[in-house]
């Protein structure tokens, strides 16, 4: 895995832990979370692929989406 794709997971999983903390929730595994951040990362290229938009924002949108 490459250093950018591990920078873009850990920054999605800190945005899921924030997630869970601010909504007092039971945060998942440690090897869960990680598959959640590495999908939400999949999710937000895919979706940049398709937009033609920015990764980051893309991330928040979707960690948006998570928390309804």
């Amino acid at each position: 895995m490459g250093f950018w794709r591990q920078q873009e997971i850990q920054m999605a999983r800190r945005m899921l832990d924030w997630h869970f903390r601010r909504n007092q929730l039971a945060p998942p595994g440690e090897e869960e979370a990680t598959q959640r951040a590495a999908q939400l990362v999949d999710d937000a290229h895919r979706i940049a692929r398709q937009r033609g938009r920015n990764v980051v924002a893309i991330l928040k949108e979707l960690v948006e989406e998570i928390k309804r």
